[in-house]
């Protein structure tokens, strides 16, 4: 709470902007446009964390046309990604990346909060 001296009044203090939950690297705004493009106006990509896979929590990334009200929405380079409110605590931290290697291309969630992952990067514990 916020005390003003002048006045001997109490004030609720501002409330603190909230990080997003998420960041997205160039890479991945640069491929997630290309992808938009071809799923019509709006098309936003949903990131969330579910329960399983082989380490306990599993990523899940969907393309979607609206968020839902307690959505995080994470804006850059012209793209959207939405963050639902569960999953939020799950990822802070974390960013999103597009990686190109020998056997590929994906989206990678880099995650300072795992403990341990799967071999094939989709699948964490905390």
């Amino acid at each position: 709470m916020k005390f003003d001296i002048a006045s001997h009044t109490s004030a609720p203090a501002a409330p603190a902007p909230q990080a997003a939950p998420l960041g997205v690297s160039d890479s991945a705004a640069a491929r997630l446009a290309v992808i938009l493009a071809g799923e019509g106006a709006g098309a936003m990509m949903r990131v969330a964390v579910e329960g399983g896979g082989c380490s306990g929590f599993q990523y899940k990334f969907d393309i979607v046309q609206a968020a839902e009200p307690d959505d995080f929405v994470i804006e850059k380079g012209g793209i959207k990604v939405l963050v639902d409110a569960t999953s939020a605590p799950l990822l802070a931290g974390s960013i999103l990346d597009y990686v190109t290697e020998l056997l590929g291309a994906s989206f990678k969630i880099v995650n300072p909060n795992a403990t341990a992952s799967c071999g094939c990067g989709t699948s964490f514990s905390l």
